[in-house]
């Protein structure tokens, strides 16, 4: 599998993970259905779940090349690389937009998602009352989620270490937004945000020669709360893959409809025309992270008047499903090509 691949495919992969890294960052939207759509996410579960016993001993005893080999290390180190670089740059451009154009930028969203249930579901034809009931469980928990009230901040590390646990299902589970999550378990600030700046702090000052942070606890804290997180999620990711890798194999129709029931249920999570509502203390100030910007409590979502504003929305809706078309139609090109 790895040595079929072009250098176009390994491009179009390292993009593809530029797409999922900038997708988990958002809540609400997850890097799964990035996956499910761009047409590698049981390529994705497979090579996570080769990080297994057998892989560590390959590892342990000095056989590099056959763990990466037999990890699908190409394939996982262009999709992760894309990931990282995301993080640091496209992520960040998202933010931008979501600051300045966030109506249409969550109409974008919301056009892709309703793209994904039409590619996801239009070849799949095993319905009878096992998927269908699926599909109802799938929609019921995707809506609950969406309306559940967010927790305090809590940086005890062995939650911490769960909040990594669950935060990673976004990228395995598609509909299940991690960053959304985060919210509502409380920590998408201290998790995503601060103590990602406090690394980045960190290597700025190591790479011009000041060590001063060694003396500094709340940093020091903090980049115990990202190594938590860090391992956490990477423990997430590949019992999640396992876990699915199995479900997928032997009960794939119904593993299928609950994530098209779980993707359509996660609307309301994207549902463009909302206002947030910002955290704010008993005096009624708004609460700050550590980068000056008022942290998001929640959504309150509202069904929009017919101006100009909201037709513009309606066009960047009919764009993100123009999108996922046009992907889909990509996808069938190249697989023809491959033939």
């Amino acid at each position: 599998m790895q040595s079929t691949r072009t250098f176009k495919d390994k491009l179009f992969l390292v993009i593809k993970g530029l797409a999922m890294g900038a997708a988990n960052k958002v809540p609400g939207v997850s890097g799964g259905v990035v996956a499910f759509v761009a047409g590698f996410y049981e390529e994705f579960i497979y090579s996570l779940q080769k990080v297994n016993k057998t892989a560590f001993k390959l590892l342990f005893n000095g056989r590099f090349k056959s763990f990466y080999n037999y990890i699908n290390g190409r394939f996982l180190t262009l999709l992760l690389f894309g990931m990282l670089v995301s993080y640091f740059s496209v992520s960040k451009i998202l933010d931008y937009f979501l600051e300045h154009y966030q109506l249409f930028v969550w109409s974008l969203f919301f056009g892709m998602i309703i793209g994904s249930i039409y590619y996801i579901n239009k070849d799949f034809k095993d319905w009878n009352y096992k998927t269908i009931l699926s599909l109802i469980i799938g929609i019921a928990l995707g809506v609950g989620i969406s309306f559940l009230d967010p927790a305090k901040e809590n940086d005890n590390l062995w939650f911490v270490f769960f909040c990594g646990i669950i935060s990673v299902s976004g990228m395995t589970l598609p509909g299940f937004s991690g960053s959304f999550i985060l919210i509502l378990l409380g920590n998408y600030v201290l998790l995503l945000v601060d103590s990602v700046n406090a690394l980045y702090d960190t290597f700025s000052e190591i790479f011009s020669g000041n060590f001063e942070f060694v003396h500094d606890a709340n940093r020091i804290r903090m980049l115990k709360v990202l190594g938590v997180f860090t391992l956490g999620s990477v423990t997430g990711l590949v019992t999640f893959s396992h876990i699915l890798n199995y479900i997928l194999k032997h009960y794939k129709s119904i593993t299928t409809a609950t994530i098209i029931g779980f993707i359509i249920g996660s609307l309301g999570v994207v549902w463009p025309w909302k206002e947030i509502v910002y955290k704010q203390n008993a005096s009624g100030d708004f609460i700050l992270d550590s980068t000056g910007q008022k942290i998001i409590e929640n959504y309150t979502r509202f069904i929009p008047e017919l101006n100009n504003e909201t037709y513009i929305a309606i066009l960047f809706v009919l764009i993100g499903i123009l999108i996922v078309l046009a992907l889909e139609w990509y996808g069938q090109k190249t697989r023809k090509i491959n033939a």
